[in-house]
């Protein structure tokens, strides 16, 4: 899940990518003086392109701290869903209809950002189900999703779907659209372990209908095929170091591990990986570094995510204060998965800093309350077995935590 956002987004500052919304936000524009900043809104930079996606993060992140967030800030979010039940980036003027030539365009990394975020704090069940109905209406035949409605599928927006339906309650193995699955279209951008990069995730295919090996859409890649959402919990400790393998059916289990593989390769030497944005010369990507870091943790990896994540405690900090609440909230989310303290990360509370971008959370109404995080929400609706369900089946997450219409970064 990097810092993501809508290709509009992109295109504003003269980029082509993607991963949540997509693509790393590290640039974000400046507040436009034609976008007033909301009130409950968390940033102070211009939220046309990514503000549901930074507010759903936010709020994932406190409630994953054990924080209750401020009413003003869920009902910011709530307020933003299409009447058809999707969610546009950012809606300036909530009282326009979403859709036509005019009005904000729903895409499924906004909606699905916001389904998770939204079942994580509770008490809307309704535009849950809402948005639900909306990303089920609109998988791909090739059983994806890509960022927009109707647009060809990448592993990002399928992932990100994948984990907001899962953390629904959702079952995606039985969502098929012309007979394809969510797993079948994993499997499909998925690299043959001979291949250049094999193990990884391509975003989508180029031009010529090659897959090429992307670090971003394989850090998503690994959460949708394990079925996960933004916030997880490391998996099993595996006693080995990952290695990819062709050999039997292509499981999600067996597609987690290959692209943890390829992820593992990049970060082993240097604990990090490169940009691979336009003019970023040797430059680290913290954003997908911490992408890599929580899809290791999630798939068991733990040993081989030590090192990226020392990394990011010495880094991440300085990133995020030029990035804002979406850096701040993937990094919190990259410290519960890896079962560490955003308290304390690299001496940084993480926590605190995150609060201080948006409308200050609440006390807790009741003691224990608290307890009820993101994660056990996202544990009780089944949300990491589903996968396993579907194994009998033939064999995408934009995270961090950004999609169709885009053309994918290259690591």
């Amino acid at each position: 899940m990097n810092v993501r956002r809508s290709a509009a987004a992109l295109a504003a500052v003269g980029v082509l990518a993607a991963a949540a919304p997509a693509t790393a936000a590290d640039a974000s524009p400046s507040a436009s003086p034609k976008v007033s900043l909301p009130a409950g809104l968390f940033g102070k930079a211009d939220p046309t392109y990514d503000g549901v996606w930074r507010q759903s993060l936010a709020l994932l992140a406190q409630r994953t701290a054990g924080e209750r967030s401020a009413d003003s800030a869920v009902g910011w979010l709530a307020g933003q869903q299409c009447d058809n039940g999707g969610f546009a980036a950012f809606r300036a003027d909530t009282a326009k209809p979403c859709g036509g030539k005019s009005g904000a365009q729903p895409d499924t990394n906004s909606t699905a950002a916001a389904v998770q975020a939204l079942q994580a704090v509770g008490g809307h069940d309704g535009e849950v189900r809402k948005a639900v109905t909306w990303l089920k209406g609109i998988q791909g035949k090739d059983g994806g999703w890509g960022y927009s409605p109707g647009g060809p599928s990448d592993t990002n927006s399928t992932s990100v779907v994948i984990g907001a339906l899962a953390s629904a309650g959702e079952d995606p193995t039985r969502l098929h659209t012309a007979g394809k699955t969510p797993e079948q279209a994993l499997t499909g951008l998925s690299l043959a372990c001979s291949a250049d990069g094999g193990g990884a995730f391509a975003y989508q295919p180029d031009k010529k209908g090659t897959l090429v090996a992307n670090a971003d859409a394989t850090a998503a890649g690994v959460l949708g095929a394990l079925g996960k959402g933004f916030v997880v919990t490391a998996g099993k400790l595996r006693d080995k170091a990952p290695a990819c393998s062709s050999s039997g059916k292509a499981t999600p289990a067996r597609l987690a591990d290959n692209a943890s593989a390829y992820l593992a390769g990049a970060v082993a030497k240097t604990g990090h990986l490169m940009s691979a944005m336009p003019g970023a010369t040797d430059q680290p990507d913290v954003g997908n570094t911490a992408d890599t870091v929580v899809a290791l943790a999630a798939d068991g990896w733990t040993e081989q995510a030590k090192k990226p994540y020392a990394w990011l405690e010495k880094n991440g900090v300085a990133w995020a204060e030029q990035t804002g609440p979406a850096a701040y909230a993937q990094l919190i989310l990259t410290a519960h998965a890896m079962g560490e303290q955003p308290r304390n990360f690299g001496g940084t509370d993480l926590v605190q800093a995150l609060d201080k971008l948006g409308p200050a959370p609440q006390q807790w109404k009741k003691a224990g309350e608290h307890e009820q995080t993101a994660e056990k929400k996202d544990s009780g609706s089944g949300a990491g077995v589903w996968w396993i369900v579907g194994v009998g089946l033939v064999a995408g997450i934009g995270i961090g935590f950004l999609l169709s219409g885009r053309k994918k970064r290259q690591p």
